[in-house]
């Protein structure tokens, strides 16, 4: 009798949670609504029209998981909420690069986002699977009790990035492959150490520990002066914590913001002076010095007050204004690519050791920047643009692409998040969700690199627990 009242009140206690993070998104999105209503930067009310719903649209998959009492990870809902940053956000804000495109163009690339949200939304709500129950998604790999190798994961993290940053080490042949594994154990063990953070079962000698690897590993990363893989970690911990807890870390992401917004505010003053040619190579005893100018760099003035800090941080994650580069021009003067990116996957799944000729692992985005002339083949070797793979998509089969790979989508992440539902979250099931959350905001990336990273994390992460089960370390 006793036991049933501690799972009641547990159950209630839950609902609540879910209930408070649910009624915080929902207020927080019509804030964001209200707020575009009144002050979006466009001069179409159209625009203005499907800027709001692609936002709100984003947003739906989040409240609903919010809502749901279950623990799934929302692979799915991560997913589909970075259309509001990437798509949503831009066309709102009036980004730069829509100054270069007719209101129909910009229309028709808003529709376009919207049949791919429907296709996803519509395909995960229709389609059905069951948990399951197989040694894979069920067994733990490694053991409650041996979860102390979440730890050395995040040394070892901590000491590759360090060393990758200021040591010429490592072969230069052999940088993908070692990033690929050790930062995919970084990602697991970060995202599950924050999970467990979240649901209370991480004790606070191990939160000091995970915290000084976090802000080790974040400095030296946004030391390179490219922010997004900082704020992909970041983010992945606050999803790993939000997974767990059902509540948003506001401790975290007050400050965050704010910071995150000055270090943008200076990153072009900073590369001017560290990118430009003949600067020696930073060192570690001059991270101090470093992020002392950064941030005089970032601080606001006089010069800068025509645009907040925060806000060009959000407009630099956009993709809307490649969508509609390649619908301005696609297929009324170059003709679809029918396909000719995705050819490029199955041998991103081939190990360079057997191939050494290989294809670069961007082959499919430098088939993009060639074809819709933003690089030649020699500018692709010194630097990548981002397409996304909705771009990539439309750039291929247009709104008969972008409807597909919402169903691909929906149907994939539905099946894989359902069948772990009930997964231990350090099963080999579980680890693979882990790593699906991380890739599910990736959105740049076109589904090649998508797909070949994604696939060597897999391997380096669930090979660390079967090594640890053949020497008996994971029991």
């Amino acid at each position: 009798m006793r036991e049933a009242v501690v799972r009641s009140r547990r159950l209630a206690v839950g609902l609540d949670t879910n209930l408070n993070l649910f009624y915080t998104g929902l207020i927080g999105l019509g804030l964001a609504a209200s707020y575009y209503a009144y002050n979006a930067k466009v001069e179409e009310a159209l625009h203005l029209y499907l800027g709001e719903l692609i936002l709100i649209v984003a947003a739906i998959p989040c409240l609903l998981w919010a809502r749901r009492k279950d623990s799934a990870f929302p692979v799915f809902e991560v997913f589909m909420l970075t259309c509001a940053n990437t798509y949503a956000v831009p066309l709102l804000t009036g980004h730069q690069g829509l100054a270069l495109y007719d209101d129909t163009v910009i229309t028709r690339a808003a529709i376009a986002v919207l049949v791919f949200q429907a296709a996803a939304i519509i395909t995960f709500i229709k389609v059905h699977a069951r948990p399951k129950a197989t040694r894979f998604w069920a067994e733990e790999m490694i053991s409650e009790e041996n979860s102390r190798f979440l730890a050395y994961g995040m040394v070892l993290t901590t000491a590759y990035t360090i060393t990758a940053a200021f040591f010429d080490l490592f072969p230069h042949d052999l940088d993908g492959p070692m990033r690929a594994v050790f930062f995919g154990i970084g990602i697991a063990c970060t995202f599950i150490t924050c999970r467990k953070w979240g649901q209370g079962t991480l004790k606070r000698p191990d939160r000091i520990f995970f915290s000084i690897n976090m802000v080790l590993q974040v400095i030296v990363l946004t030391s390179s002066l490219f922010l997004v893989n900082s704020i992909s970690i970041i983010v992945l911990a606050i999803l790993g914590y939000v997974s767990g807890s059902r509540r948003l870390p506001w401790a975290i992401l007050i400050p965050m913001v704010p910071i995150l917004g000055l270090l943008h505010n200076g990153k072009a003053e900073m590369r001017v002076k560290y990118w430009e040619e003949g600067k020696k190579q930073l060192r570690l005893s001059e991270l101090p010095e470093f992020y002392s100018e950064w941030v005089k760099f970032g601080w606001p003035s006089a010069e800068k007050t025509e645009s907040n800090a925060t806000a060009k941080l959000l407009e630099r994650t956009s993709l809307f204004h490649m969508m509609c580069l390649v619908v301005s021009i696609t297929p009324e003067k170059q003709d679809y690519l029918y396909g000719k990116t995705y050819t490029h996957i199955p041998g991103q799944l081939v190990p360079r050791f057997f191939w050494p000729d290989k294809p670069f692992a961007h082959i499919s985005t430098y088939l993009l920047c060639v074809y819709y002339g933003l690089q030649t083949e020699e500018e692709t070797k010194k630097t990548t643009i981002g397409f996304g793979m909705l771009t990539e998509a439309f750039a291929n089969f247009g709104f008969a692409g972008m409807f597909t790979l919402g169903v691909l989508i929906g149907f994939s992440l539905k099946k894989l998040s359902t069948w772990g539902a009930e997964s231990p979250t350090l099963s080999y099931g579980g680890l693979l969700l882990v790593l699906l959350m991380a890739w599910s905001f990736q959105v740049e990336l076109t589904m090649s690199i998508w797909i070949s990273s994604l696939f060597q994390a897999v391997i380096a992460v669930l090979g660390v627990p079967l090594g640890l089960r053949s020497f008996g370390l994971g029991e």
